[in-house]
């Protein structure tokens, strides 16, 4: 039955970082203004309450790894850092101008690329020149992601004075094989060591990534890995599937071959041996591929029913406004979404013109913010519900005659107006999304799109 199904439920689809997900974005209704519009109505209603998040994108890397997608810009030359923060802080000062008062940052996330191929005084330089524009939250929580080749002591010791408390590293697989092949090797010793460091320093959350179905990936890779992080104890893991897709532009996924990639039922096999080595040492399962110890705040969030999920990834605390700041950004205001240029040279030219460096969004409508919230719950709660029109959208009857089909299969429990993700049912969250996905629905993709859900 299990490799039945995972023929059945393979099939392309989002990974939901934000509904509607990007090539559904409707820029047809979206302009610079209803922006403007849309984040100072989202700002105003959460500034002095919950305050707002802060993703900042830093996308140089030294190297190449043939297995990410993200927006990144391959260099030695660390020439390239004071002016990339320059405008990162230029563009900061156009969203305060506009916003009219100082923000109160809840949250403050850096991505890339590699943050750390910034130096210790650089991202000391931009995190202090955002807080000469804004003030920190009580409650307020920082994190950055690095590069365990590059994170140096000094790195970890000037976050965290800076108030960083949560750092995650990048693993993804300790067989030299699998490494060679994607063009990311570090040995475990570099790993163990920045993870010692951090913990030393005082960091509350280390976290380790690790990735299941890379190529020449084997069982025995996954135990081995599983077995080396078990040692060394992060708080927190995001355990998730390599994302095939080599016809994004500039994502360097053709250094090995496709059957080189372990498929259907192999891959799955990877999953369901690394997520049973995961609970066997204490890890539980929060949202879809993370995993967390019960000391983690992750943990705690889960449990409470304060899990959230956006551009950022899973996190402990929500805030409806989130700004991204850098190359190939997305901010959220809640009721629409933008995103900046992907090009540095654009990106540089636009802030020259004193104007937020934009270049497409999309405005939620009622029926997005319903879906939108429908599939938030399905991924940070692994449930949701609707009643008393709250929740409730004209086509739940067409959803639920779809879900049938997955609660015949053991995925969901469907009730009079819940519907439940059960244990077998939770590889397959992405799947029970997409039953709720309505743009995706309405028009389904002509080109490849998405990598495969399971």
């Amino acid at each position: 039955m299990k490799n039945s199904l995972i023929q059945k439920y393979n099939v392309p689809g989002p990974r939901y970082t934000s509904y509607p997900t990007v090539p559904y974005w409707d820029e047809t209704d979206f302009s610079y203004e209803i922006w403007t519009e849309t984040l100072k109505k989202s700002f105003t209603a959460s500034n002095n309450s919950e305050g707002i998040s802060l993703y900042i994108h830093l996308p140089f890397c030294e190297s190449l790894c043939t297995f990410c997608g993200c927006n990144k810009r391959i260099t030695k030359n660390h020439a390239v850092e004071n002016p990339y923060i320059d405008a990162v802080l230029k563009e900061w000062t156009l969203y305060c101008k506009m916003l009219g008062a100082k923000p109160t940052i809840k949250e403050i996330h850096l991505g890339g690329g590699t943050p750390t191929f910034f130096s210790p005084k650089n991202l000391e330089d931009l995190i202090n020149g955002i807080f000469s524009h804004a003030n920190k939250a009580k409650d307020y929580e920082f994190s950055f992601e690095g590069h365990p080749n590059n994170t140096s002591h000094e790195h970890l010791q000037k976050l965290y004075d800076l108030g960083f408390r949560r750092v995650s590293f990048g693993v993804q697989d300790y067989s030299e094989k699998v490494q060679k092949a994607i063009h990311r090797e570090q040995p475990f010793h570099n790993v163990a060591k920045v993870t010692f460091w951090a913990r030393e320093i005082g960091y509350t959350s280390i976290g380790h990534d690790i990735i299941f179905g890379l190529p020449f990936q084997e069982i025995e890779d996954i135990i081995d890995t599983i077995e080396k992080t078990k040692s060394l104890q992060p708080d927190r893991l995001a355990f998730y599937s390599y994302a095939h897709v080599p016809w994004i532009k500039g994502n360097g996924q053709r250094g090995f071959n496709d059957e080189d990639i372990p498929k259907d039922d192999k891959k799955r096999m990877l999953y369901e041996t690394g997520k049973k080595l995961l609970h066997e040492n204490g890890y539980h399962e929060i949202g879809m591929d993370h995993f967390a110890l019960k000391t983690d705040s992750l943990f705690e969030a889960f449990q409470n029913g304060k899990l959230h999920r956006n551009f950022m990834g899973y996190s402990s605390s929500k805030t409806k406004l989130m700004i991204g700041l850098g190359v190939s950004s997305i901010s959220d205001s809640w009721f629409s979404f933008a995103q900046n240029v992907k090009n540095l040279e654009d990106y540089y030219q636009i802030l020259e013109w004193n104007k937020l460096p934009l270049f497409r969004g999309h405005l939620l409508t009622d029926e997005d913010l319903i879906i939108r919230k429908h599939i938030l719950n399905l991924m940070c709660q692994f449930e949701t519900f609707w009643e008393n029109n709250a929740g409730y959208f004209n086509e739940i009857p067409e959803v639920l005659i779809q879900l049938k089909e997955m609660e015949q299969d053991g995925l969901v429990i469907i009730n009079d107006n819940t519907i439940q993700v059960t244990e077998k049912g939770k590889p397959y969250v992405r799947n029970i999304c997409m039953a709720f996905d309505l743009r995706l629905k309405r028009k389904a993709p002509e080109t490849e799109l998405f990598s495969m859900t399971i």
